[in-house]
């Protein structure tokens, strides 16, 4: 059912799929304590599911902003993420020197939103014959996303997912329009929604970003109520104590409970 994303569990299931994780690898731990409880709360629920984390952070607005544990070592945890739990893991890439070494650990290579029109990166993650998730960039229309589609392909890539992420609306928020969903569907292509980076409140004077979590059900409910194929969340036990966008993550002990709203929600869709 989800070609584009291999080794999912449950790919028999009828539910949408979910990516989720913590933004950034921040040790040698807590991302196999995430993982554990988000394979769980998965199996639970019928949700194919995989892993995502950065292995580093590289659009930061602050100098002195955390952007990770060093490479080699953030992929190794990746690694283990993956064989410990038998699950898929996505990963950023942001330059195509990246992508070989990110595409031995990742079954996803992810395309940050800011980077979504890098010919050079998208020809460099095509070639690695991962799957490729293309965030669509804040300052872009839905439609416009079928040309970074068609870079993907061009380069050799066949497996590609578009995620929604919000659209700058001033200088400070971002909105959903989730007229994009049924858009980039017709490209041809699975669509996720960004249910916690399309909260974010970007270019704040203190150089961090906030956000809204407060509503990251709200667009994950009007997300799978238009019809998108899969959810994508950052999550953490302690959203306060993240080393990065933690304003926008779901708190781990509430993902269950709104998965299972989610997916009544999906299931009553899909008798229409």
């Amino acid at each position: 059912m989800y070609p584009h994303l291999p080794q999912l569990r449950h790919t028999s299931s009828h539910n949408f799929f979910l990516i989720a994780g913590p933004c950034v690898i921040e040790n040698t731990l807590s991302p196999l304590t995430i993982a554990e409880e988000l394979v769980s709360i998965t199996e639970r629920l019928q949700i194919p599911f995989a892993f995502k984390a950065s292995y580093r952070k590289a659009n930061r607005t602050r100098l002195d902003s955390f952007t990770g544990i060093g490479d080699q070592k953030a992929l190794r945890v990746l690694a283990k993420i993956k064989e410990e739990f038998n699950v898929p893991v996505v990963t950023d890439i942001h330059d195509e020197t990246e992508a070989r070494a990110a595409a031995d650990v990742a079954d996803v290579l992810q395309i940050p939103a800011f980077l979504c029109r890098q010919t050079s990166l998208l020809a460099a993650a095509a070639k690695t014959q991962r799957c490729v998730n293309i965030k669509k960039g804040q300052f872009l229309s839905p439609d416009a996303m079928k040309h970074a589609v068609d870079k993907v392909m061009h380069f050799g890539g066949n497996d590609v997912l578009l995620t929604e992420r919000g659209t700058t609306f001033g200088y400070q928020d971002l909105v959903v329009d989730f007229r994009s969903i049924p858009i980039m569907k017709s490209i041809g292509v699975p669509v996720v929604v960004d249910i916690t980076h399309s909260l974010q409140h970007p270019n704040q004077p203190n150089g961090i970003s906030g956000g809204d979590p407060t509503m990251i059900e709200t667009i994950g409910r009007a997300a799978v109520a238009v019809g998108c194929d899969g959810i994508f969340m950052e999550t953490h036990p302690s959203p306060a104590n993240a080393k990065s966008d933690g304003a926008n993550m779901l708190p781990l002990g509430r993902a269950e409970e709104m998965l299972r709203k989610l997916i009544a929600i999906h299931q009553t869709v899909q008798q229409f």
